[in-house]
């Protein structure tokens, strides 16, 4: 039998033992590494969830923008309509002076929240900010494809359609000049 105080291992062990030392280091060692990648990964998923919450905050709060908007566009009409209503009355009038500060305030506040017209008298007809209401023969002035009547005015908010435009888009084919009834007139009193 071995003694007791001999080198020999004891029956069912497989050598000698690490110092004592020695273990806690390396569990030390990879528990810290594993820490630290843990800690870079969880790092990463936060600044990606605060990214993400940013961004859905600004969506939300662009649409409720958007939205607030779309509820004052038949005022601004209501108010353009009024303004036409008394076009009549001389520029020195309160009640006329007192419209173009209005419309100018409301110009201001549109870009101001940055809301532009889509559709203007001359434009190329583009489909995707306007609807065709309706047609005209194309002129000199007004080729095929062009705008020449806004119905009601359409609106961009930040690169979006806030509301489409409803138009009159010439169609056919414009005479060529010189030829067409202001042509006719000229001959006829020749």
């Amino acid at each position: 039998m071995p003694d007791e105080n001999s080198d020999v291992p004891a029956k069912g062990t497989t050598g000698p033992s690490p110092p004592e030392s020695a273990v806690p280091e390396v569990e030390s060692v990879a528990r810290g590494e594993d820490w630290e990648s843990r800690f870079k990964y969880l790092f990463a998923d936060f600044e990606n969830f605060r990214r993400r919450s940013e961004r859905e905050r600004e969506t939300m709060t662009r649409q409720v923008r958007a939205g607030l908007l779309r509820e004052l566009l038949p005022i601004l009409e209501g108010f353009h309509a009024a303004e036409e209503a008394l076009a009549h009355l001389p520029p020195s009038d309160p009640v006329r002076r007192g419209l173009e500060i209005l419309d100018r305030e409301w110009m201001t506040f549109l870009k101001h929240e940055g809301v532009e017209p889509v559709a203007v008298v001359g434009h190329t007809f583009r489909a995707e900010e306007a609807e065709a209401v309706g047609e005209t023969p194309a002129t000199a002035e007004h080729p095929t494809g062009t705008i020449t009547e806004v119905v009601q005015q359409g609106y961009r908010f930040f690169g979006g359609l806030l509301r489409p435009a409803k138009v009159i888009v010439a169609r056919g084919t414009a005479p060529p000049p010189g030829t067409g009834p202001a042509a006719e007139t000229d001959e006829e009193e020749s």
